[in-house]
């Protein structure tokens, strides 16, 4: 464990970028911490830090070793959460990094439905457009990622997928409230807010006006969705979102109007994790609960 605890340090001096903070966060002196790295270096055959005047920065050494660490204090967590399973103590840890439209509704309702299953089982979650979350898997800072509409793929294994069409958001007196289903036409027409331009419900807009005589003009350009969602009870005004972040209704003065299928196509939601991984116990068993739900809602 004592080269496990050297590896811990070495991450946590590359993620603050430097060993006087990295020593204090772990109440430790710098030098005694610089003495560490440097038994660790001369053991490794290498150095691993390049040292700059204010601070330290991973040299391509250290950024291949960096990819073992993530690798081994992962495999660690994955066999202590196995050991914990065969206990019954169901203990654990998932970390996710998700797009926005599983926070308000989505994801709050599956984590306190398996906590309360587990609930030794604790979670972090972080809001991540679609390429910081694929970033953030790929470098083990994350278990699993749930994006809607993943820029590349990579490293990004499938565990389950969604369709997930484009929605008009729009408030109850809103003219084109009345139509059960809407053109894409009228709703640009129509004074519109969008978000920018890291998110997939942007990506799909933009396909879908490339090459025809339509136009994305926002009044509004956002990257909160529940900004947008909001705006629209202020001004008459069309927002766009998946329908998951949106059912149940929580707001009477909103309606949801599907957009016309000829008009933009829908986007794929993508639970995932990093490619060739073997998840914790309680990551793998969450990640299955939130594709039953998806395929169900779906």
């Amino acid at each position: 464990m004592r080269h496990l605890t050297t590896l811990t340090m070495i991450r946590d001096v590359a993620r603050a970028g430097s060993i006087r903070r990295a020593a204090e966060d772990m109440n430790i002196t710098g030098s005694a911490l610089n003495r560490r790295i440097q038994n660790f270096e001369e053991e490794f055959g290498a150095p691993i830090f390049e040292r700059l005047p204010r601070g330290v920065r991973l040299n391509p050494a250290g950024e291949l070793l960096m990819q073992h660490i993530q690798a081994q204090i992962g495999d660690l967590d994955r066999v202590r959460s196995q050991i914990a399973d065969l206990s019954g103590a169901r203990r654990g840890h998932v970390s996710i990094a998700c797009s926005q439209a599983l926070n308000p509704i989505f994801l709050p309702r599956e984590v306190a439905r398996y906590r309360k299953a587990h609930p030794g089982v604790t979670f972090s979650i972080r809001i991540r457009d679609r390429a910081q979350a694929e970033r953030e898997l790929s470098s083990f800072a994350t278990d699993l990622a749930i994006v809607f509409e993943p820029v590349y793929l990579v490293d990004f294994e499938v565990i389950q997928a969604s369709q997930q069409p484009v929605c008009a958001v729009l408030s109850t007196d809103h003219p084109l409230a009345g139509q059960e289903v809407l053109r894409l036409r009228d709703c640009l027409v129509s004074p519109h807010v969008i978000p920018t331009r890291e998110y997939g419900v942007r990506h799909l807009l933009e396909m879908a006006t490339r090459g025809r005589s339509l136009s994305l003009d926002p009044v509004i350009e956002a990257d909160s969705f529940e900004l947008m969602r909001q705006y629209v009870l202020y001004e008459r005004v069309v927002g766009f979102q998946i329908p998951i972040g949106l059912l149940p209704a929580s707001d009477p003065r909103l309606v949801v109007r599907r957009i016309h299928p000829a008009d933009i196509d829908p986007g794929l939601l993508l639970i995932g994790q990093m490619r060739g991984r073997t998840l914790p116990v309680a990551t793998a068993k969450f990640a299955q609960q939130i594709a039953r739900a998806m395929e169900n809602a779906a």
